[in-house]
């Protein structure tokens, strides 16, 4: 099993946080480094929706929002009566690993393109289809919760938001410019694992540095936190293989499945479900389901894939 040589980056990071390094990426330069790989994977994508047919992007969409609708599902009654969560703690978490986290699934893509393996080039429309079924079916899980929430607020959040908006500001861009979409590509391709790498250092630190809150929350979060990636990974990879993806695709299906949002859903829990314990469910998708994809699932889901394909 072999790791991608942006996980040493994610490590070195790690590493500097725990000997007390004063190592951090400026705030505005992690910003743009979030900014360029959204709109670098959108634009990608964007780009081939053109080659593919309506009669097979349609069924496919459909079935991953429903997939994106039942992942926050799974993981409710584990936290709610596994757990003993307060429902809304549990609610707001579980929208958390029924989301994504883009940077996982930049990731997994720079695995694939450094090994030569294809996949379906449309698989941002995949990550941005994701990101608002989990949130929704998260608010009416908690149902009482959101009485005095600010809808509007709420409707503004779950559409532009930064991850959403860029992602699918690339995606439209990429679908209406075509080929045209080479004369940025060398910036936005060629640049993208270099990126990539600077943003996972930074967040290598980020996840070290919510350690001590780990070990003060005791080993529930520990087993939900590896336990819960590899069922939504399982439940990806398997829809995957009933609609016929490439072994790339379903690879990357169950990568999605594996994570849990950090950056849109909680931004929009906070808005939805103020009261929630937003604290837990960072440190849960942030300091122990990234790490573990990071480092262990993803290369895991990709030898796991070639051989049965």
């Amino acid at each position: 099993m072999q790791l991608d040589v942006v996980v040493g980056f994610f490590i070195l990071g790690a590493l500097a946080q725990l000997v007390r390094s004063d190592l951090r990426l400026p705030t505005g330069l992690y910003q743009s480094c979030v900014i360029f790989l959204l709109l670098a994977i959108g634009l990608k994508g964007g780009a081939a929706l053109s080659t593919y047919s309506a009669s097979t992007l349609i069924p496919q969409s459909l079935a991953i929002l429903a997939f994106g609708a039942l992942l926050p599902l799974l993981a409710f009654p584990l936290l709610y009566w596994i757990g003993k969560w307060s429902r809304l703690d549990a609610a707001a978490t579980a929208a958390h690993y029924g989301s994504v986290s883009v940077a996982t699934y930049a990731v997994a893509v720079a695995l694939l393109e450094a090994k030569g393996i294809d996949y379906e080039a449309y698989f941002p429309l995949f990550v941005a289809l994701l990101e608002v079924p989990a949130i929704v079916v998260g608010i009416l899980l908690a149902r009482k919760s959101m009485q005095n929430s600010n809808k509007g607020r709420l409707a503004h959040e779950l559409t532009c938001n930064q991850g959403v908006l860029l992602l699918l500001g690339g995606i439209a861009i990429g679908a209406w410019a075509g080929e045209r979409t080479a004369t940025v590509m060398p910036f936005f391709g060629q640049l993208f694992h270099g990126v990539l790498a600077l943003f996972l250092l930074e967040m290598g630190r980020v996840a070290a540095a919510r350690l001590a809150d780990v070990r003060g929350q005791g080993a529930f979060l520990l087993s939900f936190g590896i336990f819960m990636p590899l069922l939504g990974g399982a439940a990806g990879g398997a829809l995957g293989a009933l609609l016929g993806l490439s072994a790339g695709g379903i690879f990357l299906l169950a990568v999605l499945g594996s994570s849990a949002s950090y950056i849109a859903v909680p931004a929009a829990m906070s808005v939805a479900l103020p009261q929630a314990n937003a604290s837990v469910s960072i440190t849960l998708s942030l300091a122990i389901t990234f790490p573990f994809n990071v480092l262990v699932a993803i290369p895991v889901y990709l030898a796991f894939v070639q051989h049965w394909s």
